[in-house]
C-alpha cells in the first residue's frame, strides 16, 4: 500500500500504541486512535483521537462507526489495547483473570468483529494484533497475561485462514520487555501466598532490570508498520532480544530453553 490508508490503532495514551501512531502519521497516513477517556487524553499530532473502551460492546461499535463516518473505509487495524499482571497462578482471583481476558483478548475480538464487515465491503485490509514473546513462551508469575496472549496468537492464525478469501490478512507482533508504562507499571494480583514471595521478588527485580536495559516503544512500532504494510508474514519480532528468544524456541533444547527462562527471571 503505496498511498495514504486509513490506520486504527487502539490504546494510543502512551506507549506502544502512540508510539504507533504518531509512526504512522508522520508515514502521511491518516490516523484514529482509540482511548477509553477523550476528556483526559493528551492530544497526538496528526492523529483523530475517537472514544473507546475495547471492553465494552457499545462503546467499541459506536467508535468504529465514528471512524467509518469521517473516512469511509479502514485499510489497517492495529490491536494495542492491553492489560498486564504479575503474580502466580494461585494468588491470581477469577476477578483479575476475568479482567485481564477481557481486555486483551475478547478486547481485540470486539475491535475485529466491529471492523471486519468494513474491510469485506471493500475486499482488502490488514489486521495486526500485539501479542508478546510470552504468547509463545512461558512466563513465570505472568500465567494469566502469558494465556491471555498465546490466545491471541491462536485467534490471529485461525482467523487469517477465515478472512484471506476476503483480501484480508492477519498478522502478529509480539515483543519483550519495552520500556513503557505497562511494562514498568504492572499491576499485581491482590493476594499474596507468603510461599511465594521470594520468587516473586526475585521477579519483580528481574523485571526492573530488564526494563532499564530495555528499547522504547520506537523500535516496536517500526516493526508494527512493517507488519501493516510489507509482504504477508504472520509472525513479526522487533530486532534484538525478541527475535533472540523467537529463534531460541525453535532451536534450542526444550531443557536448556527451561533453564534459559528460570535464569533470566531470577528463578534459577
Amino acid at each position: 500500500m503505496k498511498q495514504a490508508s486509513i490506520v486504527v490503532v487502539t490504546g494510543v495514551s502512551s506507549g506502544i500504541g502512540r508510539a504507533t501512531a504518531e509512526l504512522f502519521a508522520n508515514q502521511g497516513h491518516r490516523v484514529f486512535g482509540t482511548v477509553r477517556k477523550l476528556a483526559t487524553a493528551t492530544a497526538l499530532s496528526g492523529v483523530e483521537l475517537i472514544e473507546m473502551d475495547v471492553t465494552d460492546d457499545r462503546s467499541v461499535r459506536t467508535g468504529i462507526q465514528r471512524i467509518l463516518e469521517r473516512s469511509g473505509r479502514i485499510d489497517i487495524l492495529v490491536n494495542n489495547a492491553g492489560v498486564s499482571l504479575i503474580g502466580s497462578v494461585e494468588e491470581t482471583s477469577i476477578q483479575e483473570a476475568t479482567a485481564l481476558f477481557d481486555t486483551n483478548l475478547l478486547g481485540t475480538v470486539r475491535t475485529i468483529q466491529a471492523v471486519l464487515p468494513q474491510m469485506r465491503r471493500q475486499g482488502s485490509g490488514r489486521i495486526v494484533n500485539l501479542s508478546s514473546v510470552v504468547g509463545f513462551l512461558p512466563a513465570p508469575y505472568m500465567g494469566f497475561y502469558a494465556a491471555s496472549k498465546h490466545a491471541v496468537e491462536g485467534l490471529s492464525e485461525t482467523l487469517d485462514h477465515e478472512v484471506r478469501q476476503f483480501g484480508i490478512r492477519v498478522s502478529l507482533v509480539e515483543p519483550a520487555y519495552t520500556r513503557t508504562q505497562l511494562d514498568a507499571n504492572s499491576p499485581h494480583a491482590a493476594q499474596r501466598i507468603p510461599a511465594y514471595d521470594t520468587q516473586h521478588d526475585q521477579l519483580a527485580q528481574s523485571i526492573s532490570r530488564s526494563i532499564a536495559t530495555s528499547p522504547g516503544p520506537e523500535r516496536v512500532a517500526q516493526t508494527i508498520l512493517k507488519a501493516a504494510f510489507g509482504s504477508w508474514r504472520l509472525h513479526h519480532t522487533p530486532p534484538g532480544i525478541a527475535s533472540f528468544l523467537n529463534k531460541a524456541r525453535r532451536f534450542l533444547p526444550a531443557s536448556l530453553l527451561d533453564s534459559l527462562i528460570r535464569k533470566s527471571a531470577g528463578l534459577a
